[in-house]
């Protein structure tokens, strides 16, 4: 199945290239698609740099920063419609280890929806954060899966692998709105409330070392908020489908 993997950068340029080699070194067959919202730190210029000599590398420029969900939707439509049958979501900054992409991929590949590398179940691990910041997302997560019924341990996780068939066909991607935590939890949403299959697999979770964090409150304060909508929107489609029901 051909796979791509899909990095959003905005002034990644500490981390790009040694990125794009990692997972060529990882995953040989991988596809790579560097979705770059115009950094001014020459990101996107690095990329078509060593694309020739790191191979099946492309760069997607876009106009400005405009949020990481939009990102991953502009890079999904672009890779699927290049014929992309699994579309692999990794960070620019090394939080995420290339060396788990044939996991996520091969997890897929025996029929998953959606293969999420996550940091909290047994065996995944979180490294170089502070208390508070680690005890944010756990709670942040439990949060989300409770009040959703998600049944998942890492709703916020943006190390994931999706069937590039049930992104069409089941979750309707590109009318996520949400950006940041909010867009990895509505996606998940979409895809439990559609039946998809999901599986974590766990990985060891690394803060960046170089480069700037893009961790903010209000990202925080969009997906607390957008939890609560995607609930009242559930309590009103259970209501309208037992008026239906008769």
């Amino acid at each position: 199945m051909r796979s791509v993997a899909i990095v959003p950068t905005y002034n990644e340029a500490d981390n790009i290239e040694a990125l794009c080699r990692s997972i060529r070194a990882n995953a040989p067959d991988v596809g790579i698609l560097v979705v770059d919202d115009n950094s001014p730190d020459g990101t996107a210029d690095i990329v078509e740099r060593i694309a020739a000599d790191v191979g099946d590398v492309t760069v997607l420029r876009r106009s400005g920063k405009q949020g990481l969900g939009a990102a991953y939707r502009a890079g999904m439509r672009a890779a699927i419609d290049g014929g992309a049958e699994i579309c692999i979501q990794i960070d620019a900054d090394f939080s995420h280890d290339p060396a788990e992409i044939p996991n996520l991929v091969s997890a897929v590949e025996h029929g998953v929806d959606l293969a999420v590398g996550s940091r909290y179940v047994p065996g995944g691990i979180t490294e170089n954060w502070p208390r508070k910041r680690r005890m944010l997302s756990r709670w942040g997560n439990r949060y989300a899966s409770g009040v959703l019924g998600l049944a998942i341990n890492d709703a916020t996780a943006g190390f994931r692998a999706y069937r590039s068939s049930s992104l069409v066909d089941k979750m309707h991607f590109e009318a996520v709105r949400a950006d940041g935590y909010g867009f990895q939890v509505e996606m998940t949403h979409r895809l439990v409330r559609a039946g998809g299959k999901i599986v974590e697999i766990p990985i060891t979770f690394r803060d960046r070392t170089a480069g700037q964090s893009k961790m903010s409150q209000n990202i925080v304060q969009e997906a607390l908020v957008l939890v609560l909508k995607l609930w009242i929107e559930d309590r009103r489609g259970r209501r309208q489908r037992r008026i239906q029901g008769g």
